[in-house]
């Protein structure tokens, strides 16, 4: 196992579906996970963590046609880092997963 994500949470918002190079699509989404711990006063914490995910040709057209904002998923993939510069000149930097699986959960 080199460099491996797995992740089940609900999709924050519908997904961006765009066709490059020709006719390869590319579906960008965030996801969020929730985990629960308890404070030293014994109060249940919930912690959400926001994901951004990224997935290219066939598991972007399964995203495209069944995949909507507040479903619950399952995604495997790899975490990814990649930089760019925006509009101003300013170096952003981006850390998502490229997901190569994915699974609709819940309902």
């Amino acid at each position: 196992m080199k460099n491996k994500v797995q992740l089940i949470g609900n999709v924050g918002q519908d997904p961006e579906v765009k066709t490059v190079s020709g006719d390869r699509k590319v579906a960008n989404f965030t996801v969020a996970t929730n985990d629960y711990y308890y404070n030293d006063k014994g109060e249940k914490i919930e912690q959400t963590e926001w994901h951004r995910v990224s997935a290219w040709g066939n598991v972007a057209e399964i995203i495209e046609k069944y995949v909507e904002k507040g479903k619950e998923i399952a995604i495997e993939g790899k975490l990814t880092h990649r930089s760019y510069d925006d509009k101003d000149g300013n170096k952003r930097y981006i850390t998502e997963v490229v997901a190569n699986e994915i699974l609709l959960l819940g309902k």
